[in-house]
């Protein structure tokens, strides 16, 4: 019997808040590429025809483009996860391992990659899980591990880790969310201090206001 349906496992239970992942790791990102055009960073603050500070406008892009992702919780480009799951002694059951950070399927096209399943087994040595030992439930945002064998160590405190992709999310492309950005991108490139002399008055419709509607509500 999954470990799901156990009364005494209210851990591996369908409905679960907190998440039951003990920690999280971002480890890949791409940290390089633009989202926003240089012409449309130029026409945002009325700098045409000006290359003198090409260099700095790209480098507020990129911090730009960082801060919605992180805000929204959905990439522009894929980013990489390393999380990790207590292993409470359960063998032979289904385990459900919830995910951080998901992004949705779109045109048939997965919005997550679980790249590996792994885990500490009695020798302390780490063991990648054959892929069909476990399959992603887009319904749930979780991994299921359809059996946990019983070599997992029992010393180590969180010796299940599940590395995955969170794909590009298209509603990055929407363009009430670049139009955020564009707003972020003004603030940040008018504004170089932390402090200010002025009285700033947050403008109705701004940067919150857009992507809210965007940002992921989990139950």
């Amino acid at each position: 019997m999954a470990t799901e349906n156990l009364t005494l496992a209210e851990f591996f239970g369908n409905q679960r808040n907190p998440f039951n992942y003990a920690k999280v790791e971002q480890i890949g990102r791409d940290i390089s590429t633009s989202w926003l055009t240089l012409d449309e960073l130029t026409q945002q603050i009325n700098l045409v025809d000006d290359q003198s500070q090409d260099g700095y406008l790209q480098s507020l892009e990129l911090a730009t483009r960082m801060a919605i992702e992180d805000y929204l919780g959905s990439p522009i480009f894929p980013i990489q996860y390393k999380v990790y799951y207590a292993g409470m002694g359960v063998y032979g059951s289904a385990l459900y391992l919830d995910l951080p950070e998901v992004s949705a399927e779109f045109n048939n096209a997965a919005g997550i990659t679980i790249n590996a399943v792994q885990f500490y087994n009695n020798a302390n040595v780490l063991t990648t899980l054959a892929s069909s030992a476990y399959f992603y439930d887009a319904t749930g945002n979780r991994v299921i591990v359809t059996s946990m064998p019983d070599t997992m160590s029992q010393y180590y405190a969180n010796p299940i880790i599940v590395k995955y992709t969170q794909n590009s999310n298209f509603i990055m492309q929407y363009p009430v969310v670049k139009q955020a950005a564009l707003l972020l991108f003004t603030h940040l490139y008018n504004n170089r201090s932390e402090t200010s002399e002025k009285s700033l008055v947050q403008l109705p419709w701004g940067i919150e206001q857009l992507l809210r509607p965007y940002k992921s509500l989990v139950m």
